[in-house]
């Protein structure tokens, strides 16, 4: 089942599928770098079989406190940077060995591109969706 999300994406509503969320805290000299590797990433991860989607985020905004939370006011948008840029990788793939045959070949093609930009190892989750559990 598909359902427009814009006029560049569709939502494709799988069982089973296998998840990766990774967080990513990058040098802040290393942004345009990095965002660049990303395209890349994303681009050779869609390529690779049993990958169904790929998506990059950059923390662009928070939340001023609870109260404005609460209040319901929108997030404020980040000025700056002070030692890290964080982003995050939404991975989506049908299963783990799927995800497994991936990291063997990007591993090998990405990793020391990776590491330049990266002031810390990315924190990484994996899992399925609990409605598929």
């Amino acid at each position: 089942m598909c359902s427009p999300l814009n006029n560049r994406y569709a939502v494709i509503v799988s069982k089973n599928m296998f998840y990766e969320i990774c967080i990513y805290e990058a040098k802040v000299d290393k942004q345009e770098e990095i965002e660049t590797l990303m395209k890349e990433v994303a681009e050779f991860y869609l390529k690779q079989e049993g990958i169904t989607d790929v998506r990059y985020f950059k923390r662009t905004h928070r939340q001023e406190d609870f109260e404005s939370v609460k209040a319901g006011e929108p997030a404020v948008q980040l000025t700056r940077y002070v030692g890290k840029v964080t982003y995050v990788l939404l991975l989506e793939g049908k299963d783990p060995e799927a995800h497994a045959k991936l990291y063997k070949v990007a591993l090998e093609k990405f990793y020391k591109r990776w590491t330049r930009c990266l002031t810390t190892m990315p924190k990484i989750i994996l899992g399925k969706n609990i409605n598929d559990l």
